[in-house]
């Protein structure tokens, strides 16, 4: 798995999707298909259920459930829940497939994993003033260097979990410039005040 699409917070390491699916294809991806099991609806709890099947050219066959209800996704995604459902299992058919232990990003939200969806959106950034040394363009902050992908990925999903679809703009907004001219000091710092409390240690 390439390293820039491995994320550590807090001592816990997780993976994004595109590095599962990156990996995937480098080790020989054939195909992946997808069952819609339950539709989400007011006799099961809203909850979305799909099995995904993974098949490499080996001729290997790996499967996944994903599930997704309005109690274990952000807002944002409530009305998403089908094509949520379908990236958890498509994720963890994948981790089997490229035996990848690490979790996804994407299984975040899932369960015990993360706080209630209120909890997390508590957490907001502080307001750019009040942002620690080398955040705001420093020669500390340059010394850093430009934002690694992987956390630039991170911080989309981040900002979208936490403030909706427009996230990343409201987001830059609040910061003042683009996240892709952040240093990665400032994106781990960000990353910090994003991440949800049941992402940690």
């Amino acid at each position: 798995m390439r390293e820039e699409f491995l994320i550590t917070r807090q001592g816990r390491q997780y993976v994004l999707f595109a590095g599962l699916l990156d990996e995937a294809h480098a080790r020989g991806l054939r195909s992946i298909e997808t069952e819609l099991l339950q539709v989400p609806e007011e006799a099961n709890g809203m909850t979305a259920i799909v099995r995904a099947r993974v098949e490499m050219e080996d001729g290997r066959t790996f499967s996944g459930l994903g599930d997704a209800n309005p109690q274990n996704v952000g807002r944002s995604i409530a009305p998403h829940l089908i094509r949520m459902a379908e990236t958890r299992a498509k994720a963890r058919a994948l981790r089997d497939a490229v035996n990848v232990g690490a979790t996804a990003l994407e299984e975040l939200t899932d369960g015990e994993e993360s706080p209630p969806v209120e909890e997390a959106r508590s957490r907001r950034p502080r307001p750019v003033e009040e942002a620690p040394p080398g955040e705001g363009g420093s020669e500390a902050g340059r010394r850093g260097g430009r934002v690694r992908r992987s956390q630039l990925e991170l911080l989309r999903t981040l900002a979208v979990e936490a403030r909706g679809e427009n996230g990343v703009e409201r987001l830059e907004r609040h910061i003042g410039k683009p996240l892709s001219e952040l240093t990665r000091e400032e994106a781990e710092a960000w990353i910090d005040r994003l991440t949800p409390a049941g992402g940690r240690e």
